[in-house]
């Protein structure tokens, strides 16, 4: 029987696993990580990440042919395949500071596996890592084996939160590299037949090395990038009068461009993006291309604009103060569908209205108030270490509190921020949370969910990205 070990236990590496498992009964799979509280999650009714589908698929597997342990060398030590699945945080010292990809525990994920392997080994890049990882784990790997053998994949993960299982189930592609040797091609093969039990041959790409480790920082810096064109436009359509939907409807029907990604919001969120575009333009600079460095850095610097635009506009808005006054925020998910707070442009909007004094009133249907209180408080960058290793907080954000209930939330408030696209947002009874808020009540719309028209009949004051503005908001112009 083939063993599969995966080393991280988090979005990545358990439903990736747990879908393998799933699909090859022949394959034995363990995830492994250092983290107890988080194997115990896995081992319980209570997954430790909210993804649709993901619960049926643990349960069918789990005990049989899927096994969460906390016995990392054991499984490591067993297994012919090993995948690597730990955090890459954006380092926040030294060099490349703000901008490199800290390898840390990649390199202690290599140095273990090098120790306790007895039996030559395939072991999978499945994080996010710069071009010419592979180089030096090969490096480690090869300098301390003993003589074991070991051949480096790379196969990134092109995974959506919210449908990542969808995603495993039928995904558009497969990306598997590795070098161009016949030593390399042959575990190649042996990832692809593992892939091969469920997904078809033509979906299932080989390359080499660095071309697969660069596709998934170019995949995600195109995604963020189509993002930040239509947040750019959403600007403009505001000071001019255009409809940002109707806009992008109208681009995305040319087929060269196609619609997906093209929805005007508060800004991109979740693990990837910034962390790979800022680790792109790091490559960039190394590299000796300013011009193409900066080229990407523009992606960011429009994603920040649009949440700074949207606290100005709410500040503007409301008599150029918020101080002590009740926002709702509706929503603190980076997107539906998720519990992921990573990078959320929930938790900049939030520092900025705090950062007026303003008191905040929270609720998202997926997000503990202990997770949403920690975003608060912490350094950028530090959420990408594991848990145990993250700063405590000393205290909870005093002028936050978290509700269970959309209309809790919005009594007594002055105004409702919607910040993630959850459906229930979309039919919320809007006269029974007018009729409890203080009047004037505004809305303001950071992801296009509500229907403007109706709220205006009811008596909000709504503001919708990039929708032409309501006679109040002309007269007070947001200024970045």
């Amino acid at each position: 029987m083939v063993k599969i070990c995966c080393i991280g236990a988090g979005y990545v590496g358990g439903p990736t696993m747990a879908v393998i498992a799933l699909k090859c009964p022949s394959i034995e799979v363990a995830v492994v990580d250092i983290s107890k509280s988080r194997i115990a999650a896995w081992n319980s009714d209570q997954l430790p990440i909210y993804e649709p589908g993901l619960d049926d698929v643990v349960k069918q597997c789990r005990g049989k042919n899927l096994f969460f342990s906390t016995d990392v060398e054991k499984h490591v030590f067993e297994a012919d395949i090993v995948f690597v699945s730990v955090n890459t945080p954006t380092k926040t010292r030294g060099l490349g500071a703000g901008k490199a990809a800290d390898l840390t525990y990649w390199e202690s994920a290599a140095r273990m596996i090098a120790d306790v392997s007895k039996s030559d080994k395939i072991v999978v890049e499945k994080s996010t890592v710069p071009v010419k990882t592979a180089e030096a784990i090969e490096k480690i790997l090869s300098h301390n084996s003993k003589g074991t053998k070991f051949q480096i994949l790379s196969n990134p993960e092109f995974l959506a939160e919210g449908t990542a299982i969808k995603d495993l189930f039928n995904p558009d592609r497969v990306l598997i590299g590795g070098r161009e040797t016949p030593e390399g091609e042959k575990a190649i093969e042996t990832l692809k037949n593992v892939y091969a039990h469920w997904v078809p041959e033509e979906r299932i790409l080989t390359t080499n090395l660095w071309s697969a480790e660069l596709s998934k920082l170019a995949a995600n810096a195109f995604l963020a990038q189509r993002i930040s064109s239509v947040n750019a436009m959403s600007a403009l359509c505001e000071a001019t009068g255009a409809n940002v939907t109707q806009v992008s409807y109208a681009v995305g029907t040319d087929t060269r461009i196609g619609p997906k990604f093209l929805n005007a919001s508060v800004g991109f969120g979740g693990s990837c993006f910034q962390k790979d575009i800022l680790n792109l333009v790091y490559i960039c600079e190394c590299n000796g291309l300013p011009e193409v460095a900066e080229y990407w850095k523009q992606v960011i610097k429009i994603n920040d604009y649009q949440k700074s635009r949207f606290v100005n506009r709410v500040v503007s808005s409301m008599f150029n103060t918020v101080a002590t006054k009740k926002i709702a925020i509706l929503g603190f998910a980076f997107k539906k569908d998720t519990g992921d707070t990573r990078e959320t442009p929930a938790i900049d909007v939030c520092k900025g209205l705090l950062g007026d004094k303003a008191r905040l009133s929270i609720y998202d249907p997926q997000v503990t108030e202990e997770q949403i209180q920690r975003d608060l408080w912490m350094n950028k960058f530090d959420w990408d270490h594991p848990i145990h290793l993250q700063p405590t907080s000393p205290t909870t954000e005093k002028k936050v509190s978290v509700v269970w209930d959309a209309y809790e939330a919005t009594k007594d408030a002055d105004g409702v921020c919607i910040l993630t696209e959850w459906d229930e947002f979309k039919s919320l009874d809007y006269q029974k949370v007018y009729d409890n808020m203080r009047k004037p009540a505004f809305v303001f719309d950071g992801r296009n969910v509500v229907d403007m028209q109706k709220l205006r009949e009811i008596g909000f004051i709504v503001y919708s990205i990039g929708k032409p503005l309501d006679p109040w908001l002309k007269d007070m112009p947001a200024v970045a």
